[in-house]
């Protein structure tokens, strides 16, 4: 299948229904006549600039973002502001406490930034571990998280 046609009827499915999970889109993909590995849908997510985003009712699902093309620096901070509630700085390492589901969105930001004060990061559900070389980047990254937070 051609990935234009396969493109639009993802962002028409992402349209017309609430779709939370990578593999919720491949089940209804499939459904529609169309068979999409998870890596072609990952790849089609960030080409297409698909985001989640949050309902009234608190669900999580895809959105096609409207508007600029924000750099990568924005999206890192835009991350941080929607969905960082808490940094705790532990020697050479920050835990950075999320809203639940948003940790590796905003860990694959940090690692695809290839932030100079950073040296890896783990990310699990609502948490993720940034490790540093020092404790001095440590402090950098704590003290840039901590000027995007809402709660600041």
């Amino acid at each position: 299948m051609k990935k234009e046609i396969r493109q639009a009827k993802i962002e028409q499915l992402i349209t017309q229904n609430e779709i939370g999970t990578q593999e919720e889109l491949m089940e209804i993909l499939a459904q529609n006549g169309i068979k999409a590995t998870q890596a072609t849908i990952s790849r089609d997510i960030r080409e297409m600039r698909i985001i989640k985003e949050q309902n009234a009712k608190g669900k999580i699902h895809y959105a096609i973002f409207k508007g600029g093309l924000p750099s990568e620096e924005e999206k890192m901070y835009n991350a941080i502001t929607e969905s960082v509630i808490d940094i705790t700085l532990v020697q050479t390492m920050n835990v950075v406490h999320t809203l639940p589901r948003t940790a590796n969105v905003l860990s694959a930001i940090i690692d695809e930034l290839e932030v100079s004060e950073v040296v890896g990061t783990i990310a699990g559900y609502d948490t993720i571990l940034i490790i540093s070389k020092n404790e001095q980047d440590a402090r950098l990254v704590r003290d840039t998280f901590k000027k995007y937070l809402k709660n600041e």
